[in-house]
């Protein structure tokens, strides 16, 4: 969908194009004429005959073949242009900055649909309405500022707001970040910020193409798109990082199950992203930074040595990295015993490594040297270099510029002084490195970075599961929440363990089933959906006497239908479920069950399809792993157990889709089983 007349167009026409700078038409020719353009420029403007310089058409007829088209004129006017630029001046590529379209309202989204469907009409590419513009190396299309010089290796930046781009290159810029292509996509009408990624990731060129991404997304249309070629890009060798606004709970939906009310939508972004690879982002602060970590080496340990003639910074760095699982070891023995001779008398080299405020540019290398040399338990440097302003640093600055080139291990700069070290600052970004004002929030950016996982296969081996079976289950299923004999069926199709059970009607059948399963038993009314909420529950019946009281109070219980009954097993309480998320398809969650699930909504979400790696990865996740593990006395649980069921659920629900929500509440572990004791499954048909 996006083509070369967008990228690199021959011809530009600016359609509203005006003489006055202030307003949008005249803001983007000027920025065209003063980026350089090098190929032909005109104007449609009804009233004037040069703008800017520029041949002004006032008749569009008189246009000659044009390959852009960047459109700032009233909306109402809009589709009448693109039509006329699109059938007869074999215009390709639009940008269409003019608001008024679907933000607007009902009428605004059928001007809209009319556009896209021109242009669409002529295997065109069309960018907007609603947005800033485009910034390639070819052109400057934006009517909006600032507009960095763009450099091969800077970011490639995608937003779907033109104020918020606007905002983060502002941040970006002055502590070194640079871009390589910009794209504003406003209301996405055709082109979304999944769609130019798609087009980065088929055409990437890995001499030529930028590695670093950022995303700026409202909506996500497209996750599927979004999840495969995002991953394909970071696998390609890339690191993307992504802002995704609007994860305010307020517009979940209500749900039955405790896996429908703890699956928001937002959980399904966090999974995706997690599951592509991508460095999630709350803020413009925060993917600031983790930008400017993207253009350092890879760490390949999570060790830090902190150098510094600050103590106060380096004390709060420390407890900032410690927070976020990052290690900085203590460094001992006579390799630090040889290095401290090099320093000032009070100097310390425990980690972090203080060299005083009397340290020097010399101290500094010698520091640096070491660290990268001799101490193989330290995977990458922070150097934290400001002055009170008695003497310049150009010196100071220029030694970490060098040992940043030649170094093997990251050495990320933490610069405070950025007004009395300003002109240095400015020397140092000039070499072409990204740096850091605030220790705390770069030490959370390197921890989010850190442990973002790789991508995860988006086809993973499943183990085998029944599939006749399932779907003869599913398709014989009524919608709503399906029997426990159903569930039953599909466990067994999916060799998932459960707990002995039985669903009776009569208190003969009851009294034969318990004998069967071994008292003590539990008894669980089938049909109300909350069975505790209305005394459906009773736990450990030893005798038919109380059997035989208890069955008769719950058959009275209002949607029942019959009694199920378990063995009374004990254990610890572990909880799985799964929701369907419209566009994203299934999540899976896990947790302990208990008070885990209902207070403290302990869980960890991951989007099909799951594999093993990604299943144990999301029980190390939870904060109640300790527990998982086994602590004080508490067995802990069979983690290879509690995985497979996960992923085993995963390949169900790839055979039953329909599968709306699911609970498996509890399971049990008792040393090395993992058991189904309860189970609800809600399904949903399309009509007809």
């Amino acid at each position: 969908m996006i083509n070369d007349q967008l990228l690199s167009p021959r011809s530009i026409v600016v359609v509203g194009g005006s003489n006055d700078r202030h307003k949008p038409g005249g803001a983007v020719l000027q920025h065209l004429i003063e980026a350089g353009y090098r190929g032909e420029l005109y104007v449609v403007n009804l009233k004037e005959s040069r703008v800017q310089g520029i041949t002004s058409y006032p008749d569009p007829s008189q246009l000659p073949d044009v390959d852009l088209a960047i459109i700032v004129i009233a909306a109402k006017y809009v589709v009448d242009i693109v039509e006329y630029l699109a059938k007869e001046k074999n215009t390709r590529a639009f940008i269409v900055m003019s608001a008024g379209f679907s933000e607007e309202g009902e009428e605004g989204k059928k001007l809209e649909k009319k556009l896209v469907d021109i242009v669409n009409s002529v295997n065109g590419t069309m960018i907007g309405p609603n947005c800033i513009g485009v910034l390639t190396p070819y052109y400057a299309g934006v009517f909006t500022r600032p507009i960095p010089k763009l450099h091969p290796s800077g970011f490639d930046f995608i937003s779907g707001s033109g104020a918020t781009a606007c905002f983060i290159m502002e941040a970006g810029i002055p502590i070194g970040l640079t871009f390589s292509r910009v794209f504003s996509v406003g209301n996405s009408a055709q082109v979304g910020v999944e769609d130019i990624l798609q087009y980065m990731d088929e055409t990437f060129d890995p001499k030529l193409s930028s590695r670093n991404k950022l995303l700026y997304l409202e909506t996500i249309s497209k996750p599927d798109v979004l999840l495969k070629h995002a991953s394909s890009l970071i696998r390609k060798g890339c690191r993307i990082a992504a802002i995704k606004a609007g994860t305010s709970v307020e517009g979940t939906r209500a749900a039955s199950s405790h896996t429908g009310a703890l699956a928001s939508p937002d959980v399904a972004v966090d999974a995706l992203f997690r599951k592509a690879g991508i460095v999630r982002c709350y803020g413009r602060g925060e993917l600031i930074n983790v930008a400017s970590i993207f253009r350092f080496p890879v760490l390949k340990g999570k060790n830090i040595a902190i150098i510094t003639h600050a103590g106060g910074p380096a004390v709060m760095l420390t407890d900032a990295l410690s927070a976020g699982n990052m290690g900085v070891p203590q460094l001992s023995g006579p390799v630090a015993e040889e290095l401290h001779t090099h320093l000032h008398p009070g100097s310390s080299v425990a980690n972090p490594i203080d060299f005083l405020a009397t340290g020097n540019a010399e101290q500094l290398g010698t520091i640096i040297d070491y660290v990268e040399t001799k101490f193989d338990e330290i995977d990458g440097m922070v150097v934290i270099f400001g002055t009170p302003g008695l003497d310049r640093v150009f010196n100071e600055y220029g030694v970490i510029h060098e040992k940043m080139e030649s170094c093997s291990k990251p050495i990320f700069p933490i610069l405070p002084s950025v007004m009395t070290a300003g002109e240095e600052i400015k020397d140092f970004i000039s070499w072409g490195h990204p740096y850091f004002p605030q220790e705390v929030l770069f030490a959370k950016a390197l921890a989010q970075v850190y442990f973002t996982p790789e991508p995860s296969s988006l086809h993973p081996d499943h183990p085998p599961v029944d599939e006749i079976a399932i779907r003869k289950i599913i398709d014989a299923a009524q919608p709503g929440y399906i029997s426990p004999k159903e569930i039953q069926g599909l466990l067994d199709a999916c060799e998932i363990p459960r707990a002995g059970e039985a669903v009776v009607k009569s208190f003969e059948e009851a009294k034969q089933a318990a004998h069967d399963l071994g008292f003590p038993v539990v008894m669980k009314v089938v049909g109300p959906v909350h069975k505790s909420d209305v005394g459906g529950v009773v736990l450990n019946v030893r005798t038919e006497e109380t059997l035989l009281i208890e069955f008769n109070r719950m058959m009275q219980i209002p949607e029942t239908t019959g009694i199920l009954l378990q063995p009374m097993l004990s254990g610890s309480e572990l909880f799985i479920g799964a929701k369907f998320e419209p566009k994203f398809g299934h999540l899976i969650l896990c947790g302990l069950g208990g008070i885990f699930i209902e207070v403290l909504k302990d869980t960890a979400a991951g989007l099909c399809p799951l594999d093993v790696k990604e299943a144990h990865a999301m029980i190390k996740r939870l904060k109640s792993y300790k527990i998982i593990q086994g602590v004080r006395g508490h067995q802990g649980v069979n983690e290879a157990k509690f995985a497979d069921i996960m992923v085993r659920l995963s390949a169900l629900l790839e055979v039953a889709p329909e599968i709306m929500e699911l609970d498996f509440n509890p399971l049990l572990a008792l040393g090395d089983s993992v058991v189904v004791v309860d189970a609800r499954v809600r399904v949903e048909k399309d009509e007809g």
